[in-house]
């Protein structure tokens, strides 16, 4: 079974994928895209649910995305034509590290993608990159909510605490204008929905050849989250603008 089938699947009942409800992702988007009529860019768009989101509520804006999966961007599209916004999406298939574009920005996204980029710094000097003076950035990321194990390091990467990580994207030259700390539920909605939906694929097509190791891989991404990173995984998501320009 390849990632993108497992992303997939994991995916079915949590489209939005990061550790956000449906209100916070309304409410992180209403700070971020304000008077209706920006230009909204992705880096690292996934299915485009950010962009989509954006566009059905604001028939004014007009938005690109940038991922490397064909498959992702595919379903973009399909979302996209049903949704009747299609004329106002246009998604770039390459890397988003490497995304260059003729114009600036409005406002820059990118959630849950800092790893496309080396980490949350040089996400935020992407952005900063494609970005008009005075727009804005929604990014999301991982921090410790406390010290992690050696296994949840090895896991996940190397974050820093809350407090420091919000130090040095102030001292990398950000001011954060809003944010949202992913709760307790969210984290857990998260992690169940993805072990959840794959296990639910699984069992409901025994017959799949596929489906053995789809179950193995939700029972095992379970047993990480559960002894290993669950007590000290946090997802934090900002908006934010340059402090100075």
């Amino acid at each position: 079974m390849d990632r993108e089938m497992i992303s997939r699947l994991s995916r079915a009942d949590h489209p939005i994928n990061s550790p956000l409800d449906d209100a916070s992702v309304r409410r992180l988007l209403h700070r971020t895209v304000e008077r209706g009529d920006e230009r909204v860019l992705d880096l690292g768009c996934g299915e485009g649910t950010w962009l989509l989101r954006t566009l059905a509520a604001h028939p004014d804006v007009t938005a690109e995305g940038v991922d490397n999966s064909a498959q992702s961007l595919a379903r973009a599209r399909k979302e996209a034509a049903d949704l009747g916004v299609g004329q106002r999406l246009v998604l770039h298939q390459q890397d988003a590290a490497e995304f260059a574009s003729a114009h600036a920005f409005d406002a820059v996204l990118s959630v849950g993608a800092t790893h496309a980029f080396g980490g949350l710094l040089p996400t935020l000097d992407a952005a900063h990159r494609h970005l008009v003076p005075g727009g804005r950035v929604l990014v999301g990321d991982a921090y410790w909510e406390c010290e992690p194990t050696t296994e949840a390091r090895e896991m996940l990467g190397e974050y820093e605490d809350l407090a420091t990580t919000m130090d040095r994207v102030v001292a990398h030259g950000w001011t954060p204008v809003f944010g949202h700390i992913s709760t307790r539920q969210e984290l857990d909605d998260f992690e169940w929905c993805w072990t959840g939906s794959l296990a639910t694929w699984a069992l409901d097509h025994p017959d799949d050849p596929d489906s053995a190791e789809a179950l193995a891989v939700a029972s095992t991404h379970r047993s990480q989250w559960l002894h290993s990173y669950r007590d000290s995984f946090g997802f934090l998501t900002l908006v934010l603008r340059r402090t100075s320009e």
